[in-house]
């Protein structure tokens, strides 16, 4: 049985072996991903959470602080539009409680970018959040979108990502913690229909395993709702994922 053999593994092995089965699969459609979740990873991430060295949502929040990349995930928000570029996709914390889901979108497939698609070169999305813990629960809520149209060739970097995300904090905290729905003008009818679903909702998060370089993620919006899972490693640790070929 796979759930026993799981068991005489160590922890590094079960990280290594759960970021190699999703290698390039984050860009399957979604009902993909969630049958593969629920019929081949199920074992790792119950194995994974058993040993979770802190468990305590409290002792996670030091944890979490910086820049992570979402190696594979089930979010459906992530992909609502085509085009995402997996290896610029980012998710950052910071100490003061801002949280943001971040990432650049190639040009040509947006049907936002048709007008522009001769000047522009990519199209960069992010969605600024609040997280809190309580009573041992983390709780997520959107308080706003940014969007950058870009004209230069140079990629999304953990650190440009990092310089966007912190200059749209403090516009937040410029304007006070009033949550207001963002205009969603700039999105096509469908997407921003969906968007502004998301946008009100507000998720409850949880860490079936976390330690300073890994993340296994496990978030829900409703109890009826299905949940959704996220593998992501901390950005200044590539150790993680080096010696994965395709």
């Amino acid at each position: 049985m796979v759930t026993d053999a799981l068991t005489h593994k160590s922890t590094e092995e079960l990280k290594q072996e759960l970021i190699h089965r999703v290698h390039a699969r984050d860009g399957e459609a979604l009902g993909k991903k969630v049958a593969f979740a629920k019929t081949e990873l199920m074992p790792w991430f119950d194995e994974l959470s058993r040993r979770n060295p802190f468990p305590n949502a409290s002792e996670q929040i030091d944890l979490v602080v910086g820049v992570w990349s979402p190696v594979w995930s089930t979010i459906p928000f992530q992909d609502i539009f085509p085009g995402r570029i997996h290896e610029q996709s980012y998710q950052i914390f910071q100490a003061n409680g801002y949280y943001a889901n971040m990432a650049r979108y190639a040009p040509g497939k947006l049907p936002l970018l048709k007008r522009f698609i001769e000047k522009l070169v990519a199209y960069d999305f992010m969605i600024l959040q609040k997280f809190e813990v309580r009573s041992e629960q983390w709780f997520i809520q959107n308080i706003g979108i940014q969007q950058g149209f870009r004209l230069n060739l140079s990629p999304l970097s953990s650190e440009k990502a990092q310089a966007w995300f912190e200059s749209a904090v403090q516009k937040q905290l410029a304007k006070g913690e009033a949550n207001t729905t963002p205009d969603f003008q700039k999105l096509d009818r469908s997407t921003a229909k969906k968007y502004e679903k998301i946008f009100q909702a507000t998720a409850q998060l949880q860490h079936l395993y976390i330690d300073r370089d890994f993340r296994l993620v496990k978030t829900q919006r409703a109890a009826k709702q299905r949940p959704s899972y996220t593998i992501a490693v901390r950005k200044a640790s590539t150790n993680l994922i080096t010696g994965i070929s395709n």
